[in-house]
């Protein structure tokens, strides 16, 4: 939908954004010249700092060796300041349902063993999620990829998938699911959207950050659906 991939463009421009987090699904089949109007978009994001990790559509058709031509590797991590943040490959090839693995759980500690606000992004769902009906929506080791964040002392999960923004609090950790930015495959009565968080550190006297979360449609509207202190 150029009209409002355009729209919302400029939308994200105007905010300055400090980091931009893509969890996945750039494509609908995995194909080259998908990848590649996909990476001419991302590249007019005017932001320097970009995390993006793949979906199980992108894994399509062994499009995960155009992802990785394009954006050198399929998981990341690093430091912008206090804010550390880790995007990690959730999809395999021609499988919808999603997975980590235990070999990369300690990569996953090691980078959480940092100070600051922790990050954590991935294509996949760690918690169900509403309008979803009966598909298979999240990890299938999302268990401990739980209990592996919450121990890390992970602040936030960025996650994408079912196009369905919504947001899960589990202790101290907000676990946020992205919508659409200009996909046509909206759910209900959902509009194409992205999730604008902006992130306030603690005051010296205070370890504890302030979190704001405003869901940004096409034409600008914003609406805050989080306001908390993790």
């Amino acid at each position: 939908m150029p009209e409002i991939a355009n729209s919302m463009l400029e939308n994200i421009n105007r905010n300055f954004p400090d980091i931009v987090v893509i969890t996945g699904d750039l494509t609908e089949n995995g194909l080259a010249a998908e990848y590649n109007g996909a990476k001419k978009f991302i590249d007019r994001i005017e932001c320097k700092n970009k995390v993006i990790v793949p979906g199980n559509h992108d894994s399509r058709n062994a499009g995960y060796l155009f992802f990785e031509d394009l954006f050198k590797t399929r998981s990341t991590s690093g430091h912008f300041g206090e804010v550390t943040v880790l995007g990690l490959d959730s999809s395999q090839p021609e499988l919808d349902e999603g997975h980590i693995g235990r070999e990369n759980y300690n990569w996953i500690e090691n980078a959480f063993l940092v100070n600051g606000f922790k990050v954590f992004a991935l294509h996949h769902h760690l918690i169900s999620i509403p309008r979803t009906g009966r598909g298979n929506n999240v990890l299938v080791d999302a268990g401990d990829v739980l209990e592996l964040l919450d121990r890390s002392g992970v602040n936030l999960v960025l996650c994408g998938h079912w196009h369905i923004p919504w947001v899960w609090r589990l202790n101290d950790m907000l676990v946020i699911s992205a919508g659409t930015v200009c996909s046509s495959k909206v759910r209900g009565k959902m509009s194409q959207c992205y999730n604008l968080i902006e992130i306030d550190a603690p005051e010296s006297d205070c370890k504890r950050w302030h979190l704001q979360v405003y869901r940004v449609f096409s034409r600008g509207e914003k609406e805050k659906v989080v306001d908390s202190i993790l």
